[in-house]
């Protein structure tokens, strides 16, 4: 998607701090973190949310992907706790739409929900 600014990432058109990446997905730092760790992970493949991703038939398991890697990335940021999330669609806070899972944490301050 050529509008897309997760996918002119993906294609390094856009600069980021990339901390992971292969295949199948991008790992970059957040530039507005909301704690001492906040990486986005994306998949390459453009997709826009859960909404899209059911209606589109996107294969399910890619979601478990991205949590295991999320896992992996935060233990390797030193995390010993983190949070992850998945805004979908502009009502659910969704502001770049191609999908992302934040995963967040570093700090004590993470406000219990």
């Amino acid at each position: 998607m050529t509008s897309c600014i997760f996918c002119k990432i993906v294609n390094k058109e856009l600069p980021a701090t990339i901390v992971y990446e292969d295949d199948e997905f991008l790992a970059f730092n957040d530039i507005n973190p909301i704690d001492k760790v906040h990486i986005l992970i994306i998949p390459k493949q453009h997709i826009e949310n859960l909404i899209s991703a059911e209606k589109d038939g996107v294969d399910s398991e890619i979601f478990g992907r991205m949590l295991m890697l999320g896992t992996k990335l935060a233990k390797e940021s030193g995390l010993e706790g983190f949070r992850t999330m998945i805004n979908s669609g502009a009502s659910g806070g969704q502001e770049v739409f191609h999908i992302h899972f934040h995963v967040y944490g570093g700090s004590s301050q993470l406000k219990k929900i």
